[in-house]
C-alpha cells in the first residue's frame, strides 16, 4: 500500500497494491476509484483535496499516514 499527496495537482492518491490500472470510475465529484482486470479495487484518488480538507487535517493526515508507513516498514524487519 502506498499513499502519496501531490500538491501541485491537488490529489490524493492511494495505491492498494502494484497493479496495472484497466478502468477507472468517478464514484462521487473528484473521487476516483482505480480497478485492476479482475474488476477489483486497487487505488482511490482524491482531488482537490485543499478544499475538502483544513490545511492543518491536511498536515495532520501526511504525518499520521507517514508514521504508519513507517511502522510497517519496522515490522516487516
Amino acid at each position: 500500500m502506498k499513499l502519496s499527496i501531490d500538491e501541485v495537482a491537488d490529489a490524493l492518491h492511494l495505491q492498494l497494491v502494484n497493479d496495472s490500472v484497466v478502468e477507472s470510475e468517478e464514484v462521487a465529484p473528484g473521487v476516483i476509484v482505480d480497478y485492476d482486470a479482475a474488476g477489483e479495487i486497487i487505488g482511490l484518488e482524491v482531488l482537490h483535496l485543499t478544499k475538502r480538507l483544513r490545511p492543518v487535517d491536511l498536515l495532520d493526515f501526511q504525518f499520521q499516514a507517514n508514521r504508519k508507513q513507517v511502522e510497517a516498514s519496522h515490522s516487516l524487519l
